[in-house]
Parts: C-alpha cells; structure tokens; sequence
C-alpha cells in the first residue's frame, strides 16, 4: 500500500486516470486513433507530461504546435468513443485500489479529474467504484484545470472539509501541483512502467 503523508485526513480526493485506473496506455491509445484521422502528432513522453490537462485544452496546443485546426468537440467526441471500446481491458491500480476497499465507510471520497464527467462514470462503472465516491469533479465542473487548484478546492468545497484535512491521490505533475496549491497533503502514484516492472508500452495497447 503507498504510505499516507504525516498528519490526520478528513477526505481522499482521487484522480481517475492513471490514479485508480489503469488507464493511461489505454487512453493514449484512443487519443492516437483520434488524433492520426488529422495527421497530428502525441508522442508518450509529451502525454504523460500533460497527464492531468483537459482533452480541449490538449487539442487546441497541439493545434498551435502542429499547426492544424482540428475541431476540438469532434476530435474529443471520437477519441471518447475510442477510449470506451477500449475500457473492458482496464483495471484498477492495485495500490490506490487498497487505499479505497480500506478506508471506505471511514473518510469520504471525491474523485477529481480533467476527464469528462462520462468517462470518469464508465471507467468506475467498470470497476465496480462508482458507489464509493460521495462527490465527483469533472471536466466542465471548473474553469481553471489542473495545476490550477480549482478542481480540487471544489471538491473539498462539496465534501465541506477543509483544504488542509483533505489528501490528494494523483499521477501526473500537474496533479501534484495542484494539491500542493491547495494547502493539502498529497500521494504520488507511481507511472505504469514503475507499477510493472516488465514494461508497459502505450504504443500497444490515456486522459
């Protein structure tokens, strides 16, 4: 199990990709499929530094990078559409999950994440999750995405428990940024090629 910081906690707060799902070679993936129909470019190490971001706010800089003018709402709508045919092979992150099964029923969970409130449904859905978390805070939940702490402010907001009782499980940089923002305490979680030791390309198999 990953060690808890130092301190006493009155909420969990829970990315979703990457954090407790396995998923960010699965939704690598889904954002290649989308993402070739127009030509562009989203090689592994530049995904997972954007690990956390909103899919508009990644579609539009990779237009500016690439210089495209992909249509964000369809290229997301087909990169979504990818992504949950793809969804029965993902499992949860055996560390988080043992953080959820034993501190369920003890301190409430807000999951929190630049996902779309559809996506994050479907990925605890078919974990068999979605009942453990009293406050979900998705894309379109908050204007500023994370390492803004907006997200995660909201959440403990809804939860009413103060930033500084409130610990945050995250996978991505900007994730950790934006707890450490907040005022609040935070686990990192580490990458796939960490959690498997074998390796785990994304090129065969995120968001």
């Amino acid at each position: 199990m990953l060690p808890l910081p130092e301190g006493e906690f009155d909420a969990y707060l829970f990315d979703c990709d990457g954090t407790i799902a396995d998923s960010m070679p699965v939704h690598h993936l889904a954002w290649r499929r989308a993402l070739a129909e127009y030509g562009a470019e989203f090689g592994e190490e530049l995904f997972y530094a954007w690990g956390g971001r909103t899919p508009a706010s990644v579609i539009a800089d990779l237009n500016a990078q690439q210089g495209l003018a992909m249509p964000v709402d369809v290229v997301d709508a087909r990169r979504e559409r990818f992504f949950q045919e793809l969804l029965p092979s993902v499992r949860a992150v055996p560390e988080v999950l043992e953080h959820i099964l034993s501190a369920y029923g003890e301190v409430p969970f807000a999951v929190v994440s630049g996902s779309s409130r559809e996506s994050v449904t479907a990925s605890l859905t078919a974990l068999g999750l979605l009942d453990r978390f009293e406050v979900m805070v998705c894309a379109g939940d908050y204007t500023n995405g994370k390492p803004d702490p907006e997200c995660f402010l909201t959440a403990a907001s809804l939860l009413r428990v103060a930033p500084s009782r409130c610990v945050v499980f995250e996978d991505t940089d900007y994730g950790m940024q934006a707890a450490a923002a907040a005022g609040m305490a935070a686990v990192r979680v580490p990458p796939p090629w960490q959690r498997h030791p074998s390796g785990v390309s994304s090129s065969g198999g995120v968001g």
